[in-house]
């Protein structure tokens, strides 16, 4: 094999062909995508969760990951959040001509490493190659299925007045790590938090119809999230300011850039809406688990100012949180 991509590599030829045999099946092989049909067949057991997300993350490697975990990282939380236990992947990747082909294999060794993790099979896919200059690189899509969990009853409908909202850990780190990144602005050691949230999700979930609803706070931060649990609703949440985790550096650079870590996106952050009687145990169990040692409650379901998001600050004073409503920054996943 070459040492670049080149445009005859997703000409479904030779080369291709040597694409699939030395680096996707060696990473991935499984039953289901070792018969390389144009399709897998899947063993799923009553109702499904199945989600799908594109990835143009810029830059491909960032601190904390690369592009190649957080296409698994995403759509496994996209699952998750849906109360299904992820199963199978597709794994869809578009190559610029040029791509050094020792950064493929580094992605792709970070996909299997966090699928394994995350405990999914990569059953089927697809490549592309793209003139250089028109794909920055690499681009990738990937699909997901999950078996649901039985007698789970999850949405914003179930929220009542004195829910608690938890966050499982400190928020804004991934968009900012990789706005540091990018524009090379700031030396720091903010690294984003991109992971699989299976672990944590388990344990939310085992308080069975005592959680209402929960979601992964990516694009738009944890202010857009909330803003979706009640708009339209009778209830309202007001957030207490100190009681959200936020790191001093991200806190720091944050307000240098004037970015609000709020809104600034997380990779392997829930937040959840649970009833005022679990929630002490809940956090309880989270604190146990590494990645969401850090987990806090933060507010609480309201009728102050029904389909809005409130936050108590410091001094005592009250602001609205809308949905960010401009590009603070583009082509963080």
């Amino acid at each position: 094999m070459e040492d670049i991509i080149s445009l005859s590599y997703g000409n479904g030829g030779k080369r291709t062909s040597a694409l699939i045999e030395e680096i996707f099946l060696p990473a991935f092989n499984n039953p289901q995508l070792s018969n390389l049909g144009d399709g897998a067949i899947l063993d799923i057991k009553g109702k499904i969760a199945f989600s799908t997300d594109s990835f143009v993350i810029y830059p491909y490697f960032f601190p904390g990951g690369d592009i190649g975990e957080l296409s698994v990282c995403g759509t496994v939380n996209d699952l998750l959040m849906c109360g299904s236990i992820p199963k199978y992947l597709s794994l869809s990747l578009i190559l610029e001509e040029g791509f050094e082909l020792s950064h493929l294999k580094k992605i792709v060794k970070s996909i299997e490493e966090t699928a394994k993790l995350a405990g999914v099979m990569v059953v089927t896919g697809d490549t592309k190659v793209v003139d250089k200059g028109h794909g920055h690189g690499i681009y990738i899509n990937t699909a997901g299925i999950g078996e649901m969990r039985p007698g789970l009853d999850l949405g914003k409908d179930k929220i009542k007045k004195g829910d608690k909202i938890i966050v499982s850990g400190s928020v804004g780190n991934h968009g900012i790590s990789i706005l540091c990144a990018r524009e090379e602005l700031l030396e720091t050691d903010i690294v984003s938090d991109c992971a699989p949230l299976n672990q944590v999700v388990d344990i939310i979930l085992s308080f069975g119809k005592s959680v209402k609803i929960l979601r992964d706070p990516t694009r738009g931060g944890i202010a857009t999230t909330l803003n979706e649990f009640v708009e339209g609703s009778n209830y309202s949440i007001e957030l207490i300011e100190k009681n959200i985790p936020i790191d001093l550096n991200v806190k720091t650079v944050g307000d240098l850039l004037g970015i609000d870590p709020l809104y600034s996106a997380n990779e392997g952050k829930v937040l959840v809406v649970v009833s005022e009687e679990v929630c002490d145990e809940v956090i309880a169990k989270l604190k146990m688990n590494k990645l969401s040692s850090n987990a806090a409650i933060i507010g609480e379901i309201t009728e102050e100012m029904p389909g809005r998001v409130l936050l108590k600050n410091h001094f005592g004073g009250t602001r609205l949180l809308d949905k960010l409503s401009y590009d603070m920054l583009p082509r963080i996943c």
